[in-house]
């Protein structure tokens, strides 16, 4: 599974950016699929992570703010960002967990910086 993160950018508080995860390869063993980020000086953390059922799991600090959506037909991950602030600048990820073996796949990161 190849995973291809995008939409990332400088956005000042309060405002919006959707990221997007392309996924290619061999994607029908997908289980689940998820969101993480990494801010400077801090551990990788989950923001969000979706079931092939289409169960959620959503961060307690992204709640109410972050939408995590997916397009099947276009094989593509979402994550509309709403209201954002200052602490949520950091890289993201998206990662695909695969298989019985539960294999994890990553996606190289796009960087969210929200500043004004």
């Amino acid at each position: 599974v190849q995973l291809q993160a995008s939409g990332g950018g400088l956005v000042q508080p309060g405002g919006s950016l959707r990221l997007s995860c392309a996924a290619s390869g061999s994607i029908f063993g997908i289980n689940v699929m998820g969101w993480y980020r990494q801010a400077p000086g801090k551990e990788r953390e989950l923001v969000v992570a979706i079931t092939i059922d289409g169960l959620t799991n959503y961060a307690e600090s992204v709640k109410g703010r972050f939408t995590i959506s997916r397009d099947n037909a276009k094989n593509t991950l979402y994550l509309q960002m709403n209201s954002l602030k200052p602490e949520d600048t950091a890289v993201y990820y998206c990662n695909a967990v695969v298989g019985t073996r539960q294999s994890i796949f990553w996606g190289q990161g796009t960087l969210v910086t929200v500043s004004s």
